[in-house]
Parts: structure tokens; C-alpha cells; sequence
């Protein structure tokens, strides 16, 4: 357990600082509310007007997501493997190869559906 104890400290001053500020910024903060602060940012421009719901959102959105997704768990596994490839050998060489090649179909997939255009 003396292991886990500087962890475990950091762990709890973390949490009673995120607790903290979270309950002072009520108390603290200026209170001058008008109706340009209360309204939706959307990058200095007017917000657009939403249908009531929501509204759907384009699958740009969702490849773009998907893209993101595909190559962020591409870059996790990718990590171990370089730090562990003497110890894997070659049964490490084809998995990697293997999951490579599925990334990149689910990259040819986003980039047939449009999903690389930023227009």
C-alpha cells in the first residue's frame, strides 16, 4: 500500500481542488448578466436557429468523428507495439501489419464518403 500512497494523495488533492473550485466560482465570479452573455457563442457570429429538438445533425459530422475515433486508437496501439517490437518478433510485425490495414479501410471509407474535403 505505501506504494499507491503518493497516488492516492494526489488523487484526493486533485478531486478537493476540482470541488473546491467549482463550489468558490458561484461566490466569486462577477454577476453582471445581460442577454449577449446569455446567448449561444458560436464563434463570434449569430447563431444559427435550431429546430425545436435539435434538429439532425449532417454525417459530415459524424465521419469527421469517426475519422477522428479511427486514428487516435491507431495512435494508442501503435505506442506499446514500437516500445515492445524486439520482444514480439515477427507474431508482432503481421498483427501490427493487419491492424494497419484495417485502419487504413476505414480510412479509404471516410475519404470515399468525403470525409477529407473541408469545404
Amino acid at each position: 500500500m505505501d506504494l499507491y500512497a503518493p497516488i492516492l494523495v494526489l488523487a484526493v488533492l486533485a478531486a478537493g481542488f476540482a470541488i473546491f473550485s467549482v463550489t468558490i466560482a458561484p461566490f466569486t465570479g462577477p454577476k453582471r448578466w445581460n442577454r449577449a452573455k446569455l446567448d449561444a457563442y458560436e464563434c463570434g457570429i449569430e447563431p444559427t436557429p435550431q429546430p425545436v429538438g435539435g434538429g439532425r445533425f449532417p454525417l459530415k459530422y459524424m465521419i469527421t468523428a469517426m475519422l477522428f475515433i479511427v486514428f487516435d486508437i491507431e495512435i494508442i496501439f501503435l505506442y506499446p507495439w514500437a516500445v515492445a517490437f524486439d520482444r514480439l518478433g515477427v507474431f508482432g510485425l503481421v498483427e501490427m501489419v493487419l491492424f494497419i490495414v484495417t485502419v487504413l479501410v476505414a480510412y479509404a471509407y471516410v475519404w470515399r464518403r468525403k470525409g477529407l474535403d473541408w469545404d
